[in-house]
Formats: structure tokens, C-alpha cells, sequence
């Protein structure tokens, strides 16, 4: 069983780096996304900006949105302006979804 469990993780591990890996420049063209009631919002905390690559990485709760576990990940942002909003040690609560076949985060918002 464990040794499943841990095939099943690093599945899903893998298969989400490599959809965050490839960020978009801009997403003027991408499809509204629906934004998620705030009871919704998964618990985090920002492990790094990365303004350069417009990625954040978060150690995350499990995220409905996504029927994904508890990890630390990379994550590409539909909204590039929230990388001047956040820094490394910020707690947040956030959704993320998949556009274009990438894990990105939607929704993002200061825990409180």
C-alpha cells in the first residue's frame, strides 16, 4: 500500500511541476476562470518568489479545486502583479486551476 501511495505521489508531484513549469509571458488571451467562494481557498505559505520565471512556490493544504494533497510546489500566477504583493514567509490562502495545461494559481489573498 504505501509503496502506491508513494507511485501515486510522485505522479502527481511530477505531473504538476511539469505543468507549472512552462509560465506564459501573458494571459490577455486565457479564459475566465471562476473564482472560488473563500470557504474554498486552500491554506499556504509562500516558500519563494520567483519574479523572473513569474512563479510562486507554496507548501499548500490540500486543494479541492485540484483533488490534490498537501506538497510544496511551483506554481505559474494568472496574474503576474501578485508576485509584488507576497515575499517568502507570507501565509495565504489561495485556489489554483489548470489553464492551458498548466497548474496555476487563480486566486490568491493574505491569510487573515
Amino acid at each position: 500500500m504505501s509503496k502506491i501511495r508513494n507511485s501515486f505521489m510522485a505522479a502527481v508531484a511530477a505531473f504538476a511541476f511539469a505543468g507549472a513549469a512552462e509560465a506564459q509571458s501573458s494571459n490577455a488571451d486565457a479564459p475566465a476562470v471562476a473564482q472560488p467562494a473563500a470557504s474554498d481557498l486552500t491554506d499556504g505559505e509562500i516558500r519563494k518568489v520567483d519574479k523572473d520565471n513569474k512563479k510562486l512556490t507554496i507548501k499548500h493544504g490540500p486543494l479541492k479545486s485540484l483533488d490534490m494533497p498537501s506538497m510544496t510546489m511551483v506554481f505559474a500566477v494568472s496574474d503576474e502583479s501578485v508576485l509584488d504583493k507576497f515575499q517568502a514567509g507570507d501565509k495565504v490562502r489561495f485556489d489554483a486551476g489548470k489553464m492551458d495545461g498548466k497548474i496555476v494559481v487563480t486566486r490568491i489573498e493574505p491569510a487573515r
